[in-house]
């Protein structure tokens, strides 16, 4: 019988602590956090506010330093005691994709452009960043809205839009804060149906940070914050 091969981590944290000033004012976001995430899982990051979610995250997106411990993104290390790359806005565009409650597109930009402008950062010319940001938006199904404005998109066509952006430079990391909070049930349900297919047909592993529970069938496991501590790896859920 044939051994089935490893499945390979794309995040992997080890022993974060995160705190912010000193003395009597010294607060501890992050205690002692460990986690790993496999190539074609979705997870969710839970907790009461101030438990650490939104900070693990940034800790994960290289956006805010640890103050001790280690993490390494797709098979490479980052942070260990420092920062092990200078260029960080670098790193970023190659390894991370970012989706946020809110859209953030620009206003002034059909979803088109609002694609290729990310792809023109990473150094495509104009013909190939709009190429491929069509096709993007076709592969999620998208494609006949892209000389639409923002504010002519629906909600949900809007957050697919900011998806395709989040995966220009086809990032195997995916980190999105309330990615459906803004959408009804119906539309929560097809944008996370289109994350899980990504992470799969992509082999990405993608990091929510969420309190909608009517997403919550939708996610692989789902970890469980509080007060700076991962308390509760909640195993499997999805289907």
């Amino acid at each position: 019988m044939t051994a089935t091969a490893p499945t390979r981590k794309l995040v992997v944290v080890e022993g974060v602590s995160k705190h912010f000033g000193e003395g009597e004012t010294r607060v501890d976001a992050l205690r002692d956090v460990s986690i790993e995430i496999a190539a074609g899982e979705v997870v969710a990051l839970l907790g009461p506010s101030g438990s650490g979610k939104t900070t693990l995250l940034n800790v994960i997106g290289c956006i805010l330093e640890p103050s001790q411990g280690r993490v390494s993104l797709d098979g490479e290390r980052v942070y260990d005691g420092r920062w092990l790359r200078t260029d960080l806005r670098r790193l970023r565009l190659d390894k991370i994709g970012f989706i946020f409650q809110a859209h953030n597109l620009l206003p002034f930009l059909d979803a088109t452009e609002n694609v290729a402008v990310v792809l023109r950062l990473a150094g495509y010319d104009d013909a190939e960043a709009r190429r491929r940001a069509i096709e993007l938006l076709d592969y999620l199904e998208v494609g006949h809205r892209r000389a639409a404005y923002p504010a002519k998109l629906s909600g949900g066509e809007a957050q697919r839009v900011a998806i395709a952006r989040a995966l220009a430079n086809e990032p195997r990391i995916i980190l999105a804060d309330e990615p459906t909070a803004a959408l009804d049930s119906k539309r929560a349900g097809i944008v996370m149906d289109l994350l899980r297919r990504i992470a799969r047909e992509r082999e990405a592993a993608i990091i929510a940070v969420t309190h909608d529970e009517k997403i919550f069938d939708r996610f692989d496991r789902i970890f469980l914050l509080r007060d700076g501590r991962l308390e509760v790896d909640a195993g499997r859920h999805a289907a």
